[in-house]
């Protein structure tokens, strides 16, 4: 996911879009860590995607309240 279409920076859009921005990219870090079996960050990045993803959920499950 890349900047908004005026030019910004990623996740100036705001606080859905800077996090699915950082969850976009940690994906691709763990990725990375897996394949040069650097396990502690390979796990840290797991979490750090976890608590990304899962503060996504939530905002949009308040969305649909």
């Amino acid at each position: 996911m890349a900047g908004g279409s005026r030019g910004e920076e990623p996740g100036e859009g705001g606080v859905d879009e800077a996090v699915a921005f950082i969850a976009e990219q940690v994906g691709a870090l763990r990725k990375l860590a897996e394949r040069h079996k650097l396990d502690v960050l390979h796990y840290l990045l797991g979490m750090t995607k976890l608590e990304a993803d899962e503060h996504l959920r939530l905002r949009s499950k308040r969305k649909l309240s």
